[in-house]
């Protein structure tokens, strides 16, 4: 295993961070995986983890039909 440091916008860093502690995911696992995928032709994912993007998907999410109507600063 090899230490590397990269430079991470701050709010991304925070978000994969609490998303992935939220999820019960390895972060520097997730990295990893991502390196891997790009580096490959035919790259492979563990079922696993398809199954935890699945229960993502399908969250709970609020409905909003115009965006910009509903969550804008300016009325």
């Amino acid at each position: 295993m090899v230490l590397k440091t990269f430079n991470l916008d701050e709010e991304v860093y925070r978000k994969f961070s609490e998303f992935c502690r939220s999820n019960g995911i390895s972060m520097s696992k997730q990295i990893e995986m991502f390196i891997q995928s790009q580096m490959s032709d035919d790259p492979k994912v563990r079922e696993e983890y398809l199954m935890k993007l699945d229960l993502i998907r399908k969250g709970r999410f609020v409905k909003v039909d115009d965006f910009k109507k509903k969550y804008s600063v300016i009325k």
